[in-house]
């Protein structure tokens, strides 16, 4: 396994790739997103990252994560790699936004990283012009190439990284990143 010698900022996250190759931009800007997420989750507990953002949104930090989880899932094992595998958190709770009182933040982090490293298995050494099918949802059996799903990814991130900064600044104040 190399070592990630990135630089990176003063909060930990890696500096993405600002010159160079496509698929090591790509990576190193999801890398980047990522590590946002679990930023704005940082010094949180369960209690915090399970208050929503307002009424009537039920959207959480730790739903956040959830989500995030099974999104990996989705675009790296179904779409990607063809795998037939169920949702994260189950039947019934797809999106993964749903709170089950059990599972706290560590669980739910755990989780994320490790469909984070499958995903991360499974696309490495793919050309990024090599396709997958959707599995499911109104496109079904749609192909899309690698590179179309890492940019889709950053994209996602991004977004959820505002929900999830709007979530923090409304838990303790706390912004940027």
């Amino acid at each position: 396994m190399t070592t990630d010698t990135r630089p990176t900022l003063p909060d930990g996250r890696p500096v993405p790739h600002l010159t160079g190759d496509e698929r090591p931009m790509l990576d190193s800007w999801l890398d980047f997103h990522r590590a946002t997420l679990e930023l704005k989750c940082k010094e949180l507990d369960d209690a915090q990252v399970r208050a929503a953002a307002a009424e009537p949104s039920v959207l959480t930090l730790l739903g956040l994560v959830q989500h995030m989880a099974e999104v990996e899932r989705n675009w790296f094992q179904r779409t990607v790699a063809g795998l037939d595998v169920p949702p994260v958190y189950g039947e019934g709770n797809e999106s993964g936004y749903g709170l089950d009182p059990a599972r706290g933040l560590q669980e739910a982090l755990d989780t994320w990283r490790r469909e984070i490293a499958r995903g991360r298995e499974l696309s490495a050494g793919r050309p990024l012009d090599r396709t997958g099918r959707l599995a499911d949802g109104p496109m079904a059996g749609t192909e899309v190439s690698l590179r179309w799903v890492l940019i889709h990814m950053i994209e996602e991130y991004a977004r959820h990284n505002g929900h999830a900064d709007i979530l923090r600044e409304r838990i303790d104040g706390v912004t940027g990143a």
